[in-house]
Parts: structure tokens; C-alpha cells; sequence
């Protein structure tokens, strides 16, 4: 099953469409438009940014560098964070507002991919260009472009991770480990869980990885909101359930370092050995915790990066432009294969910390 769904598309909660998935990098530069994007716009224009609620470092950042990047390009800006509640109203509410105010693109990363058709819509009717932000929009034939980095490679680095964590520490197997996802809300939690599994489906096959509580399906492992306190809870059960007497854990699989962390804080109160454990975000304190030999690993993901090609994107299309893509084959949205803009993702572990955020100067120090 894994191995057919990479990059698809989550839709609604958990349903996953086999659509149109392919290798990237397959197209050339440039290859690639929504076929209507307006020939051009006021260079002080408005652009929409609406982002989801602040739950890690990289939205908050991302928000930040927006505002200032936007500035300094010469364009004026709307910058909206949807709230904490667990309904996406307050950013269907903030888009339709943008479009009123007459931004010319707005860019979206979505609370709830599923649930913005109509707001994409009401964009495109107003003549805005209308780009998904690290998460793609499903269900809707007006979205432009997605830019990203590889979601389903974060997926297949964080599981091949966990077996290099796992071998470090125990040279043959079998081992025995615990999966977890992200939000069903999110389009990227399966996305990832597809390209873990893409990685670690053919050794539980063969019965040398064990999901010790034979919970591997995506509904089982997710977990809302991306919320630490679910992880943690969730972990805790596991734990009492699967993990008692002299049974070991010898990994766990963390979309993130926020729920990674949480994980590793139950572990820890249920006095139980350190498993390996992944994540994502190159959140501080996970950083801290993969130096601190807790935490195995995080990807980087350079929100510096992935916002500077979004400007880049904004900026072509006010000169009328085509901005460019490098994969017009893979994301499918249910409706349209939409033109992407992918960045490359890079494992961490303490082994190469030094060197992976050696031009970053909040994490450079904390590697030291």
C-alpha cells in the first residue's frame, strides 16, 4: 500500500488519493503555470499571507520574515495567523478578507487543506494568484502553485533514521518500534507517514522492524492538531499496554519535534530506556535534545529558504513573469496536478548538527 501512495493527497480526515504520484525533479525549470495568472501588478501592491496557528518555531518565524521580506521587496502586506481553536473559520474569515482588500497573491499555509475551496475560489474570481505554502490545498481546481520542500522525502529521511538510530545502538534486529503521524487535518501528516513507510513497510514485512502494538494504520497513529499533549498521552498508553515487564522499544517514529519531544517525556517518566526517536522542524529545544544524545534526529527545513522562493514566486508574477517550478507531475490535489516549487530536506543527527546549521545563528551555537 505504502509504497503506491507517495506524494498523495489527504483528504478529509485520513483518505488518501493515489493520484498522479511521481518522481520529482522531473520537469525543467520554469515548465509549468496555472495558465491564468495575471500579466503583472503594481509593484507596491498587497500580498496575503495567511498561516495556521503559532504551534512551532517555524510558523512564528516564517510570519516574521514574511512581513520583513515582503517590505523590503517594495510590497505592502497582510500577515494573519488563524487561530488556536480546532476550525478553520477565523482563516477562511482572514482570506476572504485579503481578497476585499484587493491583495493581488495571497499565499496560504492551510489550517485544514480540505476545507479552503471556497476562499481559493472567491481569490481566483478576483483576479489574486493563489500559492499553498508548505501544505497543499486539496479539493479545488484554483489553486496556482505549492511550494514546499519534499514532504514524502522528509518522510523516507525520518524513516531511514530511525533504522540507522536503531542499528547504532542494536546491530541486528528484530526491532521494535512504535509509529505516530501528524494531524489528519493536515494534507503533509500523510505525506510523510507515506514516505516513512515507503522505508520501513518492507523490513516489517519481513519481520525485522515489529510495531510492537500492531498499530500501523495512519487512523491510529495520528494525532490532532499536532498537539504535544496527545502524543504524550498517547505514548503513555502504549507504554502501559505493549510495554510491560521486560519488553523494549527500540524506536519510535515522530513526524515532529514538538510530538517527539512529548513522546520522549513519557518515556522518561515511565522510567523506561531511551528509544530512538525522530522528528522534524529543527526546533531549539530538539536540537538541544539530539546534542544532549535524547533525541536522534530532526530534519532541516530552512524556513529562511522556503520564504525567500516564495518572494522570489511573488516578485515574477508582478512583473508578469512565470515563476519557476521543478515538478509539474507529482501533487495532485484531487482536482488538478498543481505546479510545485520543492526544496531538498536535510536529515540531522549530532553526528553532522555542526555542519547542517553551520549559516544558522540560532541553532549554529547550540552545536558547539
Amino acid at each position: 500500500m505504502y509504497k503506491f501512495l507517495t506524494k498523495a493527497v489527504a483528504v478529509g480526515s485520513v483518505a488518501v488519493l493515489a493520484l498522479g504520484a511521481a518522481a520529482c525533479g522531473n520537469t525543467r525549470e520554469g515548465e509549468g503555470t496555472s495558465g491564468d495568472a495575471p500579466k503583472g501588478f503594481a509593484a507596491d501592491s498587497l500580498i496575503g499571507v495567511a498561516l495556521p496557528s503559532k504551534t512551532s518555531e517555524n510558523w512564528v518565524l516564517a510570519g516574521d520574515l514574511f512581513t520583513n521580506g515582503l517590505k523590503e521587496a517594495g510590497f505592502k502586506s497582510d500577515v494573519q495567523y488563524a487561530g488556536a481553536s480546532t476550525t478553520v473559520a477565523d482563516q477562511q474569515g482572514q482570506i476572504s478578507s485579503m481578497v476585499t482588500k484587493g491583495a493581488k497573491v495571497i499565499v496560504i499555509g492551510a489550517t485544514d487543506a480540505a476545507q479552503l475551496s471556497t476562499q481559493v475560489k472567491q481569490a481566483k474570481e478576483s483576479g489574486a494568484v493563489v500559492i499553498a505554502y508548505d501544505r497543499l490545498i486539496t479539493n479545488t481546481g484554483d489553486l496556482d502553485y505549492y511550494i514546499a520542500f519534499d514532504n514524502f522525502k522528509v518522510g523516507q529521511l525520518q524513516g531511514q533514521a530511525l533504522l540507522d538510530g536503531m542499528k547504532a545502538k542494536k546491530a541486528t534486529g528484530p526491532w521494535t518500534i512504535e509509529l505516530f503521524s501528524g494531524s489528519p487535518d493536515d494534507n503533509n501528516s500523510a505525506v510523510f507517514f507515506n514516505g516513512a513507510m515507503d522505508v520501513l513497510k518492507p523490513l516489517i514485512d519481513k519481520g525485522e522492524v515489529v510495531v510492537g502494538s500492531g498499530q500501523k494504520d495512519i487512523k491510529q497513529t495520528a494525532i490532532q492538531g499536532w498537539k504535544a499533549e496527545g502524543a504524550q498521552q498517547r505514548m503513555d498508553s502504549l507504554l502501559t499496554s505493549t510495554y510491560t515487564s521486560n519488553k523494549t522499544l527500540d524506536g519510535v517514529l515522530s513526524p515532529n519535534d514538538t510530538l517527539a519531544r512529548a513522546i520522549l517525556t513519557s518515556v522518561k517518566g515511565a522510567g523506561k530506556p531511551t528509544p530512538v526517536v525522530t522528528g522534524q522542524d529543527s526546533e531549539v529545544e530538539s536540537v538541544k535534545s539530539i546534542m544532549a544524545g535524547q533525541q536522534y534526529s530532526t530534519i532541516n527545513k530552512d524556513t529562511r529558504k522556503l520564504v525567500a522562493e516564495t518572494i522570489t514566486m511573488i516578485k515574477a508574477l508582478q512583473t508578469g513573469g512565470t515563476p519557476q517550478v521543478n515538478d509539474t507531475k507529482t501533487y495532485n490535489n484531487g482536482v488538478k496536478v498543481v505546479p510545485s516549487f520543492l526544496l531538498p530536506p536535510v536529515i540531522v543527527t549530532k553526528a553532522n548538527a555542526a555542519e547542517a546549521y553551520a549559516n544558522d545563528p540560532k541553532l549554529a551555537p547550540l552545536t558547539k
